[in-house]
């Protein structure tokens, strides 16, 4: 596969940034950020490890749910292969590599690959609808009570990146009322591609359009799952996001943040990183972190916050997720 080809590529490229940045972020007061990092109380730190893997089970308990076939892929499988597109997520540019590793690892365990597509597509929209709802929480809130004074520029880019995924939403739901807009909005899709002359693939692109809009009908008769696939999104979207919140408290700070300005930055800083072409959003998303977290925080919590932080929502993942692969790839040898 491709995607393969270019993994140690982007790692060495995302260790790189990595460094770049550390050296950035602890270059001013190096000892007084190991000092904060070092006297962190390990339980605090722990229930924020708990809770982001919290995440990645509910994420894999949504797609064994959509899967619904206990004897090729149980609830085991579903969320080891949430870590794997963990990991092939973070080492490509905005996260492109986690959804044909799925399909693949689904055909792996005798899932038809229409099927397998089918799941992916339902996935990614359970998340995207999720993604919308928990960003309009966020903007309505700070809209309300003005959180974050000092970053009217990402503030703006949040807005941008918030309206794009209503848009991605809106488009989704119009590919599923009906054949005939599917392939208008493909159609709409390729003639912008050659405006802006870039290479495509027409029969990849109509195909991909095609899927959503089965995924989208396959769902209409379970509704139950679309509820129970959303609900879980969300709540793993919120898991992820209070995670900082654990970590200062491991700090000993019980009163900068609540946990609605917690959810709230983090959700401002997931949607910069949105918009970062670099494997992991590396750089912007530690921009947007220490810019809207700086607003309740001293520079030096604020930096050893980040560190911390990073590692568990993002390192760990890819160090976990690209070990489950390994093994995997030996088990099928």
């Amino acid at each position: 596969m491709k995607i393969l080809d270019n993994i140690k590529k982007n790692t060495i490229f995302l260790l790189l940034v990595t460094g770049i940045i550390l050296y950035i972020v602890l270059k001013d007061d190096f000892n007084g950020i190991v000092t904060v990092m070092s006297n962190i109380d390990i339980r605090y730190v722990l229930v924020a490890i708990i809770f982001y893997f919290l995440s990645v089970f509910l994420k894999g308990f949504a797609n064994y749910l959509i899967i619904n076939d206990k004897s090729k892929i149980n609830l085991k499988e579903a969320v080891k292969h949430n870590m794997i597109a963990h990991f092939f997520n973070g080492v490509t540019p905005f996260s492109t590599g986690g959804q044909p590793m799925e399909i693949y690892m689904n055909t792996e365990h005798n899932i038809p690959i229409a099927k397998a597509t089918n799941q992916t597509v339902q996935s990614f929209i359970f998340y995207q609808i999720s993604l919308v709802i928990c960003g309009a929480f966020a903007v309505t809130y700070n809209f309300i009570f003005h959180i974050f004074p000092k970053v009217k520029l990402l503030q703006h880019l949040v807005l941008l990146g918030f309206f794009i995924n209503i848009i991605v939403a809106i488009i989704l739901l119009l590919i599923s009322s009906s054949k005939t807009i599917t392939t208008k909005i493909s159609s709409l899709v390729i003639i912008i591609l050659k405006k802006l002359k870039i290479q495509y693939n027409e029969k990849e692109i109509h195909k991909k359009f095609d899927d959503y809009h089965k995924g989208f009908q396959e769902l209409k008769k379970r509704k139950y799952l679309t509820v129970t696939g959303i609900s879980l999104n969300i709540a793993s979207l919120l898991c992820l996001y209070i995670v900082p919140l654990y970590l200062l408290y491991g700090m000993g700070d019980f009163t900068s943040l609540s946990i609605v300005d917690t959810i709230t930055a983090s959700a401002y800083v997931y949607v910069i990183g949105a918009f970062v072409p670099i494997p992991g959003a590396s750089g912007g998303i530690e921009y947007g972190f220490t810019q809207f977290y700086g607003n309740f925080l001293n520079i030096k919590t604020t930096f050893a916050l980040l560190i911390i932080w990073r590692f568990i929502t993002y390192y760990l993942g890819i160090i976990i997720g690209g070990l489950l692969f390994s093994l995997e790839k030996k088990v099928k040898k």
